[in-house]
This record gives structure tokens, sequence and C-alpha cells, in this order.
């Protein structure tokens, strides 16, 4: 190879090298917003965890937008929430067959549950709000519901009018 073409082709590889380096780093400042931006919500230890949890775990139901179906994946957004201020709401969103079926270690599960919650339904945190712990998802998750899932959400939606007057 002559000279020119060596310095143009040595030109060449390290202008790609630059670019893939600039690019790597915007990629990690991102990250690093996104995570800085969701870091302080109570019982979240790794948002950018919990986040990408719900897209493999829990969107291919829930959806994106955790919007849901009204049939067989109920909506999240502007709902999970109000279940934490009815009597056995708290129990019920870590026993539903979504929660406590998936193949996530219990302090994963506990980060995504919280994450969930200030995620999709913020307006209806208690202000009383305690996290999920590793070890009451744990609890929680080995009793799943399972038929009586759909009746008990029914009951529990209904207590929604009683604390929020709806």
């Amino acid at each position: 190879m002559n000279a020119p073409r060596l310095a143009l082709a040595a030109a060449f590889a390290c202008g790609i090298s630059l670019a893939a380096a600039a690019q790597a780093d915007e990629a990690a400042q991102a990250d690093e917003a996104a995570q800085a931006g969701e870091a302080a919500i109570p019982g979240v230890y790794d948002a950018y965890q919990a986040r990408t949890d719900y897209q493999l775990k829990c969107q291919g139901c829930h959806r994106p937008d955790a919007s849901g179906d009204d049939q067989s994946n109920p909506p999240m957004r502007g709902v999970v929430a109000r279940f934490l201020s009815v009597p056995g709401g708290r129990e019920f969103l870590g026993r539903v067959p979504g929660v406590a079926t998936v193949d996530l270690p219990d302090h994963r599960l506990a980060n995504l549950v919280n994450w969930t919650i200030h995620r999709f339904d913020p307006a209806h945190v208690p202000a009383n709000f305690q996290p999920y712990t590793k070890e009451e998802i744990g609890r929680l998750r080995q009793n799943p519901l399972r038929l009586e899932r759909a009746a008990t959400r029914a009951r529990l939606v209904a207590g929604f009018a009683k604390t929020h007057g709806d």
C-alpha cells in the first residue's frame, strides 16, 4: 500500500474510532441522566434496571404506556397506586400472577414494583407509602392469586370509590 493510501486508511480508522467513542459517551451520559432523573424514587435502587425489567417482563401484556387492555391485562396507568389505599390492595399487587410468578429475584421484583407504582400512577401514591422490600415481595409471591384474581381485583376496584370519592 502506498503512503497516501495508508495515511487515508489510518485517518478513516481513527475517525471511526472517535465517532464510536463519542456515540458510546453520549449513550452513557443519557443513561446516567435517565437514572439521575428517577433516582429519587422511594424503594427503587436502579431505575434503569426497573425500566428494562418492565420492558422485558411486563409491557408485552400491559403495553409500554401501561394502558393494558381492560380484559386479561388490566391497565396500570393511573390505577396501580390506588390499590395501596384499599384494604388488601397492597397484598394484591404482590400476589397477581404476573408479579408473583415472574422469573426475577425478589430484590429486582421489589425494585420493579416500586418503580411501576411511581412511574405509572404518581398522583395516587399515598403520602405514607412504604416501598415494597425484597422480603415482603418474597412472602407475597409464595401465595399467588390464580383463578380468584379477577374477582379480587373487581372487589378492590369497587373500594376505590369509597377511598377516593369516585
